[in-house]
């Protein structure tokens, strides 16, 4: 059965400008409305072309979470049960329109009027080895665009049986934490040079991580180039991006690596986080290309979860608070927030 909800209610943006407190505790990290900062290590920053490159991206950033809100585009979800009322609550209150269903013939139909569609493999039932199977494939076809969240990647026959499949009929984007990240791309037998405790190694890596992260985001790096570049050249759609949560986020389309610090520690005290970015990520790849929502989305979440700590009380007033801040923090500050760029 599918669950529609609807955003009908117009969007009324404000600048909030928080201070900004690293996820996992880290230190204080510059202003969200800091300027994009090229690293120096990439071509680009040296010949002084790198600026208009963010540049772009920026007004991206800006024009396509301004378009959410303005069109409420529907990016339906096939997700986990326990965050399946948080994820769809998180895409409506960034602007869009959300359907929740776990039938195979129901997600693929929606998938004719959907602007994308998010796929979470958290929570498993038996019969999602074959419907999830079914769904990509046919999403492939299609050529429709989808986000998968590979949660506790490495756990389970069923899970690893999923996984595996999906690089037969790949995703357009792939977001999860550094074990998952890690975990998939050793899965599809794409990681050959993941760092591990600083040393590069070509030894598999694959180990049961459960749904929290046992890598930091840089171990991560090399499975996130591989996974993307294999997705831009196997998903039909000629483009991708892979978005790895932490301390300071990940993005990267195969070619270029992002990093965007800020967020809250207050994110990992409550339960579906990790799991509502993936299905604001696919709202936002409804209206614009994959680099675009992985970034946009994840500056979003740091925006607005530093905003709620600053009016919260703790982990229940924090989670209202923060589906408050996605509604109200403006596409201005959501585009300026710091990011920094070097070369895959």
């Amino acid at each position: 059965m599918s669950v529609n909800v609807s955003s009908d209610q117009s969007y009324q943006p404000y600048h909030c400008v928080a201070a900004p407190i690293g996820m996992g505790g880290s230190s204080p990290t510059p202003p969200a409305t800091a300027p994009v900062v090229p690293t120096q290590n990439t071509a680009a920053s040296q010949s002084g072309a790198a600026q208009p490159h963010i540049d772009d991206l920026r007004h991206r950033i800006e024009t396509a979470t301004t378009r959410v809100r303005d069109t409420t585009p529907l990016a339906q979800s096939f997700t986990n049960f326990v965050t399946i009322n948080l994820v769809a609550n998180a895409q409506l209150a960034s602007g869009g329109t959300a359907a929740m269903s776990f039938l195979p013939d129901d997600v693929i139909d929606t998938a004719a009027i959907a602007g994308s569609t998010y796929i979470n493999v958290g929570t498993l039932l038996p019969f999602f080895k074959d419907a999830l199977t079914q769904i990509a494939h046919r999403f492939h076809e299609m050529k429709h665009p989808w986000v998968l969240d590979p949660v506790a990647a490495g756990i389970g026959a069923t899970r690893t049986a999923i996984l595996t499949g999906f690089k037969a009929a790949p995703p357009t984007i792939v977001r999860g934490n550094a074990s998952e990240i890690i975990a998939l791309a050793d899965m599809w037998n794409l990681n050959t040079n993941t760092v591990i405790g600083g040393a590069n190694t070509t030894e598999p890596s694959t180990r049961p991580a459960g749904v929290e992260a046992v890598d930091d985001v840089d171990s991560a790096q090399n499975a996130a180039v591989q996974l993307a570049r294999y997705l831009r050249d196997h998903n039909g759609l000629g483009h991708a991006a892979v978005a790895v949560s932490g301390a300071t986020d990940l993005v990267t389309d195969g070619d270029t690596v992002y990093r965007l610090p800020g967020g809250s520690a207050m994110m990992t005290k409550i339960t579906g986080a990790g799991c509502s970015l993936g299905g604001v990520t696919a709202t936002y790849l409804a209206v614009t290309d994959p680099l675009t929502a992985a970034v946009g989305a994840s500056a979003l979440y740091n925006r607005a979860s530093e905003q709620a700590e600053r009016v919260s009380h703790g982990p229940g007033s924090f989670q209202t608070a923060f589906l408050d801040a996605l509604w109200s923090t403006s596409a201005q500050t959501v585009a300026q927030s710091t990011i920094t760029a070097s070369a895959a």
